[in-house]
């Protein structure tokens, strides 16, 4: 008599069940704080209009005497960041450091009046992306973000096996049986909108993992790299740009993150070629120069220019495009007013240039209105699928229990399955090392129950 073919089927469903329980409350997070940051260009001048918005005047105060109407306002702070205004339309920015607070302050371009503060860190926008990326807990939270993002593809992929039509009908497998009430309705719309989300929650999932300080570090050390010449004259410090991008504001695109900080000429030959200063900045170039560089070389409206903290340091003109083809990052030497380095579209890499293109895709910025809506749908359908599959465990899960998937009889070892584990594991080293964790526990508890069993029997 033939052995029966072994099903992996309750083997895949009970790590679809450890993935979902982590993944879920994450992605749920993820999506909703995602749609703020969506829909920030719509948000901020419905929320913000009595700071943002200014009428046009005929002369506009150079960015120097902007600074100085900040600086005569907040007399005890430092600023550390210029914005220009973006349009006629728009006031400036400066962002400061006033008695331990970050603040955005406000000021109309024509007029010099400040129109108003905003914390940096708390107001709308910066929550949301600093939940976004880091939970607001700091490296923690953005190891955690990276382990749901890792995870997630667990679900997917396991997800897609579980859903494969094994003889049934369509309805249930391509399209939700409406009809149906209770358990089978959740299950219909929790399997249907993961099959037809999965490629695009795998995009979301692994453009957005370009961003993690682990994996996306390491990735963009191993992709993202320049010409050698490009540098080979410009004094060094051993700080990466990316010291300039924090969890509530993005200054430097992703593809500059990992190049190196110039330094300013007037004191690096002193400075042993290290970041740390022996003094304070003391800028000989005046910010409305600044300015003038960026417009002569052509920078696209709404960059931002960050002053030096050190001696040594540079002032960086930088803007994160919509369109990445605009991308731009000048290194300008604070004392000479040289532009040390001036990094384009065209100096990227082919794997930069298709990782800058998904990161403005999975922002909604690419495309204009089109982009956003397509995005709004995919995170509605991660709600979804992610509400649906919490209220599907909520339904079968026995009382007081955690309600872990059974396995029904003793399996070979699954060759595919420990291929794609293997494969995941390798691609995502901290994903790898819970996987190995779980399987340990999981195997743990599955001895004990076995155990138990036998006693109970004997």
């Amino acid at each position: 008599m033939s052995q029966p073919t072994p099903s992996f089927y309750n083997l895949a469903w009970r790590w679809h069940f450890y993935a979902g329980l982590f993944v879920a409350p994450f992605m749920i997070l993820l999506a909703l704080t995602g749609i703020i940051y969506l829909f920030k260009p719509q948000l901020d001048p419905l929320l913000y209009d009595h700071l943002i918005n200014v009428s046009p005047g005929h002369h506009r105060l150079s960015a120097d005497q902007q600074l100085q109407r900040v600086q005569t306002t907040y007399p005890q702070s430092h600023v550390s960041q210029y914005l220009p205004a973006l349009n006629p339309q728009r006031s400036g920015q400066f962002v400061i450091h006033n008695a331990g607070r970050e603040l955005n302050v406000f000021i109309n371009p024509y007029s010099g009046e400040i129109l108003g503060e905003q914390d940096a860190r708390l107001n709308l926008q910066a929550v949301a992306r600093a939940l976004h990326g880091e939970l607001m807990i700091g490296t923690l939270g953005d190891r955690l973000v990276e382990l749901a993002a890792g995870w997630g593809v667990v679900l997917v992929i396991s997800g897609l096996y579980l859903w494969w039509p094994r003889g049934q009908s369509a309805a249930g497998v391509l399209w939700p049986r409406v009809s149906r009430r209770g358990r089978v309705l959740w299950r219909d719309l929790h399997a249907v909108t993961g099959f037809w989300g999965a490629a695009l929650l795998l995009f979301m999932l692994i453009s957005g993992m370009t961003w993690t300080g682990f994996w996306g570090k390491q990735y963009a050390d191993l992709w993202n790299q320049f010409p050698a010449a490009m540098w080979n004259n410009v004094p060094q410090s051993d700080l990466q740009a990316r010291n300039l991008n924090t969890a509530t504001r993005q200054t430097v695109p992703w593809a500059m993150e990992n190049t190196p900080m110039p330094l300013s000429g007037a004191h690096a030959e002193h400075s042993g070629h290290t970041a740390h200063a022996s003094g304070p900045a003391a800028p000989r170039v005046t910010l409305q120069q600044v300015v003038d560089t960026a417009n002569r070389r052509n920078v696209e409206p709404g960059y931002s220019i960050t002053l030096p903290t050190t001696a040594e340091g540079v002032l960086t003109v930088a803007v994160f495009a919509d369109d990445p083809r605009n991308d731009a990052t000048l290194h300008v030497d604070q004392y000479t007013g040289e532009v040390l380095a001036d990094v384009r579209w065209q100096h990227y890499s082919n794997v930069a240039r298709a990782t800058e293109m998904g990161v403005m895709l999975h922002e909604g910025k690419l495309f204009g209105s089109l982009n956003q809506i397509a995005i709004l749908l995919v995170c509605l359908m991660i709600l979804l699928s992610s509400i649906s599959g919490l209220v599907i465990w909520w339904k079968r899960r026995p009382q007081g229990r955690l309600g872990v998937p059974p396995l029904r009889h003793a399996l070979p070892t699954w060759k595919t399955g420990v291929a794609i584990m293997l494969f995941l594991a390798i691609l995502f080293p901290l994903v790898g090392a819970s996987l190995l964790a779980v399987w340990a526990v999981d195997r743990l508890l599955l001895i004990i129950r076995s155990k138990q069993q036998h006693e109970r029997c004997s």
